[in-house]
């Protein structure tokens, strides 16, 4: 068991697969290795984060007039990107994945409930209007378990997956992204996101069935 180490599971959401609101590529391909690798229970801790948006959230394309999903607009002082709307509290499509057994988390983090900042990281909010990206209390609550390293999976890899990394790298941890257990909006972004997680010193674990 990895005594000092977390598996962090973000957003492992339908919304995310295909046939949901906001699918990424090859999203549900996931959910096979990522529930058998819960009952490894190879982790001493296991945290899963849930996208949760009221409705009308502010990253919704349609709360800006004339604005497209996936269009690009300055919030708060920062480049915002529009999406459709997507894991509304209580949908279906917001659900943790029924196909997981989820009952060996010991934290699930709903994320994004604020309707005025979105919210992509486990560790902290997008920037909101006072400049700041408030902490979600997550580094601590690892923290006080002894956590001084994180494995990462779910989706979307290119968005809030990448953001959690770097986040969890900033905060101190060391973190590792699963490959295999993670996919991208698009794969077009594959390239990209290497290169960031390997500047920021995140390892690249590329088959969770390497982990003992």
């Amino acid at each position: 068991m990895q005594a000092h180490a977390a598996l962090i599971l973000v957003d492992v959401q339908p919304d995310f697969m295909p046939g949901g609101a906001l699918a990424c590529h090859e999203g549900d391909a996931i959910v096979p290795g990522i529930d058998k690798l819960l009952n490894r229970q190879l982790f001493r801790h296991t945290v899963a984060t849930q996208d949760w948006h009221p409705r009308g959230h502010i990253s919704f394309a349609r709360m800006h007039a004339g604005s497209q999903p996936f269009q690009q607009i300055p919030l708060y002082g920062h480049p915002q990107t529009l999406w459709p709307d997507h894991c509304v509290q209580g949908t279906p499509g917001a659900a943790l994945h029924p196909d997981v057994d989820w009952t060996s988390m010991d934290l699930i983090l709903r994320k994004g409930s604020r309707p005025d900042v979105d919210s992509y990281s486990g560790f902290q909010e997008n920037h909101g209007p006072d400049g700041t990206r408030p902490s979600t209390g997550l580094a601590g609550w690892l923290r006080e378990r002894g956590v001084d390293e994180v494995y990462v999976a779910g989706l979307a890899r290119d968005v809030c997956v990448l953001w959690t990394l770097q986040d969890a790298a900033a905060a101190g941890f060391r973190a590792h992204l699963l490959w295999d257990l993670s996919r991208p909006v698009t794969p077009d972004t594959d390239a990209a996101t290497r290169t960031t997680l390997e500047a920021a010193g995140i390892g690249i674990v590329e088959s969770a069935s390497q982990l003992h």
